[in-house]
């Protein structure tokens, strides 16, 4: 696979008329201002902005660690969890063994795990939230730490949390039926995970790493279950306030989150997704096709991608957000004007999730977008 995120660098030349094309200096003084009033509001992160593959914007403000034995100022390769970000990459990894022929839409959770207590739940339910599955988060009593883990592994992974729900069928009455409406559920990516790790006999990281990371240049994108220093480099430590939240009972368990990513890298994916070389764009297009379709509305969820549509229900922006033990993050773009916006904060602040005035900015108009943040530590 070629890198088409490299691919699309542009030569001096171009940068520069393209630069005076969207008035990039305006732009950039503007967004300043913007983010100096995040900043302000308690901001402690990374911000890149950009537009037509020029870079507009990009700073670090604050810290990676606030305690005074470990207190380092953020760089821009500081790597941050991005949370429920983290489900565009399961999105697309599934999309990808779907392309190769290992996975269809319409299989259901038993093809992979025949134990699994709910059925009639399809790959595609799972994608866009349709499955009524209950989040496992909540889904089992607190005994379920000391029934299992007794002496050893005190963090359950994927392939655990399929046990649990085989052996202990979660309340019933909190299952609703696959395909009759859209609710989020971190579950659906944690499972969705599990099958990726059961069909390739891989990690979910090494899945990533090797089907996505590696051929996209991103070099500084890891998987919190990585065996691997090279994470540890650069990491960043989430806060809530000036208190650091210690790792979290379901850290282990990724998918649905677990990712840890820089801006930098962030941007090859942003440029990967509107490239022609991550899957066919055919197949990539279904993950932005809305598929929340029961109330009419603004905001709509595809595959792993929320969305903002428009009158006619095509999607205006492409977004998700995230949250988890600190951390909260924004990537957001514009297909039509080709701009993403992209925040990671490990303090949280929810000025991450406030992107209008920086839309009015980019287009040049007024926006009344704001995304669907997410809005509880388990809900990332």
């Amino acid at each position: 696979m070629h890198n088409c995120a490299e691919e699309q660098t542009l030569s001096a030349a171009e940068e520069r008329a393209i630069r005076q094309q969207i008035g990039a200096e305006a732009k950039i003084q503007k967004i300043e201002e913007i983010i100096r009033g995040k900043v302000r509001a308690g901001f402690n992160g990374n911000v890149l902005i950009a537009q037509k593959g020029v870079i507009l914007y990009r700073n670090s403000f604050g810290l990676a660690h606030f305690e005074k034995s470990s207190r380092d100022s953020l760089t821009i390769n500081s790597k941050f969890q991005l949370a429920s970000l983290s489900k565009t990459f399961t999105a697309v990894a599934t999309l990808k063994l779907i392309e190769a022929g290992k996975l269809k839409l319409n299989d259901t959770i038993q093809k992979f795990f025949p134990d699994f207590p709910y059925h009639g739940i399809s790959v595609e339910n799972l994608l866009s939230h349709r499955s009524g599955l209950p989040n496992y988060a909540y889904a089992f009593e607190d005994s379920m730490r000391t029934n299992f883990y007794k002496f050893e592994k005190p963090y359950p992974t994927n392939s655990e949390i399929m046990y649990w729900f085989a052996n202990v069928h979660p309340t019933p009455q909190r299952y609703n039926i696959p395909g009759r409406t859209f609710s989020y559920s971190n579950t659906n990516y944690c499972v969705l995970a599990a099958i990726i790790e059961k069909i390739t006999k891989m990690s979910f990281d090494q899945f990533a790493r090797k089907n996505i990371f590696e051929p996209l240049g991103m070099k500084n994108t890891w998987v919190a279950t990585t065996p691997n220093d090279s994470i540890n480099r650069d990491r960043t430590a989430g806060y809530q306030w000036n208190r650091r939240i210690p790792k979290d009972y379901y850290d282990n368990v990724v998918g649905d989150k677990g990712i840890y990513s820089t801006v930098g890298d962030l941007f090859k994916w942003y440029r990967a997704l509107n490239g022609d070389c991550l899957l066919r764009k055919t197949l990539l297009a279904e993950a932005f096709l809305p598929r929340s379709f029961e109330r009419k509305g603004t905001k709509n969820y595809g595959y792993g991608f929320r969305m903002y549509v428009n009158n006619q229900n095509q999607p205006e922006y492409i977004y998700h957000t995230g949250w988890w033990k600190g951390y909260n993050s924004l990537f957001w773009f514009s297909p039509k004007d080709d701009f993403v916006i992209i925040l990671l904060g490990n303090r949280y602040n929810k000025s991450v999730y406030q992107v209008k005035e920086l839309l009015e900015v980019l287009h040049g108009h007024p926006s009344n977008a704001e995304p669907e943040a997410e809005t509880g530590e388990v809900d990332v």
